[in-house]
């Protein structure tokens, strides 16, 4: 992943706009993209600031999230629930269908572990 331009590249490129050259030309002057040239001159517009923002990270997460209690009570009155099965009960319940991958990734972060349930063998009869 590449690097984020400098904030001085970026103030010089919207300085260039707004002495009266056009996003196109700015941006052949400067030799960056026409399409950032456009975005940071209207970034400059709307928030006055020309700081890039944080990449990557979990960005969606919130959604599922916001259902916590409700997934964690499901679990609690029945542990053996698949991922497939929350997923269909928060459809039915809050009309929201995550991924299984998102459930799990869900169970991940809250530390929910799933252990698969020991089965008992029957007692061996003896013989004599």
């Amino acid at each position: 992943m590449a690097k984020a331009l400098s904030v001085d590249l970026r103030r010089r490129v919207v300085e260039a706009v707004a002495a009266g050259a056009s996003c196109r030309a700015a941006a052949a002057r400067f030799e960056v993209g026409v399409s950032s040239a456009i975005r940071w001159v209207a970034r400059a517009r709307t928030h006055g600031d020309l700081t890039p923002d944080k990449r990557g990270g979990n960005v969606r997460s919130h959604r599922i999230d916001e259902h916590r209690d409700l997934i964690l009570g499901w679990i609690e009155e029945k542990p053996d629930l698949t991922l497939a099965e929350v997923a269909e009960r928060l459809d039915e319940t809050v009309e929201y269908r995550p991924l299984p991958s998102i459930v799990c990734r869900f169970f991940q972060r809250h530390g929910v572990t799933r252990k698969k349930r020991q089965r008992t063998l029957p007692n061996k009869i003896e013989r004599i």
